[in-house]
């Protein structure tokens, strides 16, 4: 590598590091206000947030920093020019295109604007009042249209290109092939459930524990999936969520709730976040690539761990006489077969995050297909609750009886659009991988055993290694030689449901 070019490399590695440092400050004062920080304090933390999010943006806004990073870019092909160097370099000049055009000051507005919403989405949603939330919720709409037109790079609508940010390399066209065929088989083998005269038993889960009891099985749920503690913690949140805040510091969330088998499935799926972040290759940190893995991808192992793992028959086996021991006043009288059908009962219901695994996806393609109309202009900020209340009782069979069960669930669209459709997108990729693991690995035999080494170890070589490195269709196909396709999920929840309910 030529001097210049090495010396300019230096410089964007130090001014990172230097902007990381702000980055890693907002993470905890974000973590902080979705867990402990008290309510007339939360506007105000925002603002500080806000602040230093815009002081580390400036960092690398600056004209020195812009043209070592862009040199850097053109020269990656060089001599001397490492693999991650190069994926370093790419990673900042896809950056370097979507920021080009914003000021700190417009930055920092768009700061302001998440935060205030956020304040004002828990405010409407424990009054079960979208028009509380509306008016920001414009301007969180005006921001992510505005983030579109000051790029000079777009793709075929704006919701294209804000989906691709989370995404890369994912369309509309795509999805509304992928969704279109979800969403036909998951209402037709919803309708035969329906029709089944299966009975489950679900009344242990609703069995009031404490929640020091909770606490316990949240624990416990992490130390059996490989949770390294010493690198991770975990509370509560009124939404449950992973915070990736440095290397060696990813924390997770649960809730406690009525049903007991929320906080098992919610500490799960944040588990699989974790699990993702912590087994990545050490070197993704020193190179500022982390979070380079898209969010279909992460949403993949979150789901693998909650659904193909946790809803198992062969999990149920290894955690039964845990949670008898740990929680006898609700697990006393039932069986584990009662325990495995419950937690795959599969029923309408209106809140996603409580959502079955045989509905889970129509929650999020109603989401993909309202906040795709809102952002393409075709549907009003106003109208908004009735669409979506109506969309529920076309797929689902069921009405929002009111706000916050409906479109205030979610805490999503008080930052954006693009998000949701990697949920559903990640139930598809982890079908696909898990039926090459099965190949490879039998499975069931290290759940029952508790081995999650060896499975940790294979996701870690297969899954994990090159994800923060390939866009999502180049990432599954080189896990499983195949090309996308949602077919390996439809088909699993077929046979699933099938078996479980008697046709």
């Amino acid at each position: 590598m030529d001097k210049v070019l090495e010396e300019k490399l230096n410089l964007v590695k130090e001014t990172l590091k230097k902007s990381y440092v702000y980055r890693n400050a907002c993470a905890v004062l974000q973590f902080d206000m979705e867990t402990i920080c008290p309510p007339k304090a939360m506007e105000a933390q925002g603002e500080t947030s806000a602040f230093l999010a815009n002081e580390g943006f400036k960092l690398i806004k600056s004209d020195e920093f812009i043209e070592a990073a862009e040199y850097c870019y053109d020269h990656r092909n060089e001599e001397g020019v490492s693999y991650l160097d190069r994926v370093l370099t790419e990673m900042l000049h896809r950056e370097y295109v979507k920021i080009k055009n914003v000021t700190p000051e417009k930055n920092l507005e768009w700061q302001k604007i998440s935060n205030k919403a956020y304040v004002k989405w828990l405010e409407a949603k424990g009054a079960a009042d979208f028009g509380i939330f509306a008016p920001v919720f414009e301007e969180v709409k005006k921001m992510n249209i505005e983030q579109v037109e000051l790029r000079d790079e777009k793709k075929a609508t704006p919701y294209d290109t804000l989906l691709d940010d989370y995404e890369r390399g994912i369309t509309t066209e795509d999805l509304d092939l992928w969704f279109g065929k979800c969403r036909d088989r998951l209402v037709s083998l919803l309708a035969k459930v329906q029709a089944s005269d299966k009975k489950i038993r679900t009344d242990f889960l609703f069995r009031p524990l404490e929640d020091h009891v909770q606490e316990k099985i949240a624990r416990y749920m992490l130390e059996t999936i490989g949770f390294d503690f010493s690198r991770g913690a975990f509370t509560t949140t009124e939404h449950p969520f992973t915070s990736g805040l440095a290397k060696n510091d990813i924390r997770v969330t649960t809730h406690y709730r009525e049903d007991f088998s929320s906080n098992i499935f919610s500490i799960v799926h944040e588990g699989g976040h974790a699990l993702f972040s912590q087994l990545i290759p050490e070197e993704n940190y020193d190179y500022f690539l982390e979070d380079e893995m898209t969010m279909g991808m992460h949403e993949s192992v979150s789901r693998f761990f909650e659904n193909r793992i946790g809803r198992s028959r062969a999990f149920i086996s290894l955690v039964y006489p845990k949670l008898r021991e740990l929680a006898p006043e609700a697990m006393n009288d039932v069986s584990e077969e009662e325990l495995y059908e419950a937690v795959n009962v599969a029923q309408p219901s209106y809140i996603r995050t409580e959502a079955d695994e045989l509905t889970y996806s129509l929650h999020i393609i109603i989401r993909y297909e309202l906040e795709k109309e809102l952002m393409n202009g075709n549907l009003a900020v106003a109208d908004l609750p009735k669409a979506w209340n109506d969309k529920y009782e076309e797929y689902l069979g069921i009405r929002p009886r009111n706000d916050a069960e409906g479109v205030l669930q979610d805490v999503h669209w008080t930052w954006g659009y693009g998000y949701f459709p990697t949920y559903a997108l990640g139930n598809m990729y982890n079908a696909m991988y898990f039926n090459r693991m099965k190949k490879e690995l039998d499975v069931d035999a290290l759940i029952r055993s508790g081995n999650f080494a060896a499975i940790n170890g294979w996701m870690k070589e297969n899954v994990f290694a090159k994800a923060c490195y390939l866009e999502p269709k180049e990432w599954i196909k080189e896990i499983t030689g195949r090309d996308m396709t949602p077919d390996d999920y439809l088909d699993y929840l077929e046979e699933k449901y099938g078996s479980i309910y008697g046709f």
